[in-house]
């Protein structure tokens, strides 16, 4: 045989055994990469809620006064939630689509339920956008003003219309992103059994929304669901990092 044609076949066969080696080391580095996406969403989530709770944010159903009174009062603490709230919605977008290019090199079972994820992400990332967006109005007018006027009353009800209108969107991303990792084998059932139970408190929270603007508890129907999103965050992402999927 000549040389230089077994040095090539040599090359051929080689390049061929390392190209599998490869892209399994390419997907589990996609893994951990979107298990450690979730974890940090998930923390950057709780530490923003933390500070919402630590400072004794109104309710909804709160006189405009109180409203008022807190925002003028918080406004550092403020600059830190609406600053953690970037953080979310560029988190959030990364994970979705890194999740989809995952299922996707894992062989596409589930890709239909991840691009739901992604379209639902960016969805939920924008209403969020303007969730925080009204209550930046609302914390820069309550500065200058002495008494609540309806300016500032009309901002405070889209403020809480946004939240509840953002609910079912990060529902269908909750949803979305639990069908998709547990077909792709990333996850065991129960954890997309809690990731359905905690997205569909999220969707039926939504159609209460001009209850919840108003000032309704059935809110808590949807800060429940909103909770689990975290938790299940967390708990897949533990599980991708350590490359368990």
């Amino acid at each position: 045989m000549n040389t230089k044609n077994l040095s090539e076949d040599i090359s051929v066969k080689m390049s061929e055994a390392a190209t599998p080696a490869m892209a399994v080391g390419n997907r589990v580095s996609t893994t951990r990469i979107v298990g450690g996406v979730a974890v940090a969403l998930a923390v950057s989530g709780f530490v923003q809620n933390a500070v919402f709770g630590g400072t004794g944010a109104p309710a909804y159903s709160d006189p405009l006064g109180v409203v008022l009174a807190y925002h003028a009062e918080n406004r550092g603490a403020f600059a830190i939630i609406s600053g953690l709230e970037t953080v979310n919605m560029v988190l959030l977008l990364v994970f979705v689509t890194a999740l989809h290019g995952l299922v996707q090199r894992r062989g596409g079972a589930g890709a239909d339920w991840s691009r739901l994820a992604v379209a639902a992400g960016a969805a939920c990332s924008t209403l969020f956008a303007l969730f925080i967006a009204t209550q930046i109005a609302v914390v820069v007018a309550a500065s200058s003003l002495a008494e609540p006027n309806p300016a500032f009353a009309l901002m405070w009800q889209l403020h809480a219309a946004v939240f509840a209108l953002a609910l079912p969107a990060l529902g269908a991303t909750f949803i979305g992103a639990a069908l998709a990792t547990h077909a792709s084998g990333l996850i065991r059932p129960w954890q997309r059994l809690f990731g359905m139970v905690g997205g569909s408190l999220l969707i039926l929270a939504g159609p209460a929304n001009l209850a919840i603007a108003g000032g309704s508890p059935l809110i808590f129907v949807g800060v429940l669901g909103y909770f689990l999103w975290f938790i299940w965050l967390v708990v897949i992402g533990i599980r991708l990092i350590r490359g368990q999927g």
